[in-house]
């Protein structure tokens, strides 16, 4: 399981093993069913997740219940509640497991003792960050000028591994389309 964290790390920053027995420190495993929240709204969000095993999504749900996917996460992604993780402050948004997962996690106190101990992880995190960042800014403008069919093709095209496993209607949650149109769109 560490070793999938190891490569995971080198893609960015070569390791040495004594690199890599340090960064390892800083993490604990845990293992949850399909269907198990990892955060709950109103939660204190201790991780920061590195996803082994499995499949996630992101969900913020409104004033009047209803569900918005803000992402999902599969193996090789991170995930968590940020805002909540960094500010240290209840989670406004749930994590929930839409297969059997397997994770690695680390807190906030441990993130900053790896900045602070290694530079390599220190810029590690900068481009998983920035990847981040530019994923999400890709799927804002696209939220904001493509229309179902373009935002659909676009998720194929960026992830064809992730539409083989999330179930249609959540497909459907997350492009902003019904299930119905969704199938349109499949055809």
């Amino acid at each position: 399981m560490m070793d999938k964290l190891r490569q995971h790390i080198e893609r960015i920053v070569a390791l040495t093993d004594e690199e890599f027995a340090f960064i390892a420190r800083h993490f604990s495993s845990r293992k949850y069913k399909k269907h198990q929240y990892i955060i709950q709204e109103g939660d204190e969000v201790k991780y920061h997740y590195f996803i082994l095993k499995g499949l996630t999504k992101l969900v913020y749900t409104d004033d009047t219940a209803k569900e918005h996917i803000v992402s999902f996460a599969m193996e090789d992604w991170w995930e968590s509640d940020f805002l909540a993780f960094y500010t240290q402050t209840k989670a406004t948004m749930a994590l929930i497991c839409l297969e059997d997962t397997e994770v690695l996690c680390l807190n906030l106190e441990d993130y900053k003792k790896l900045c602070d101990g290694l530079q390599k992880m220190e810029r590690f995190i900068l481009e998983k960050a920035n990847f981040g960042f530019l994923g999400a800014q890709r799927r804002i403008i696209s939220l904001l000028t493509s229309n179902a069919k373009e935002r659909y093709e676009q998720l194929i095209k960026l992830y064809p591994n992730l539409v083989q496993r999330v179930p249609k209607a959540q497909l459907a949650a997350y492009l902003g389309v019904s299930r119905e149109t969704l199938s349109r769109l499949n055809q």
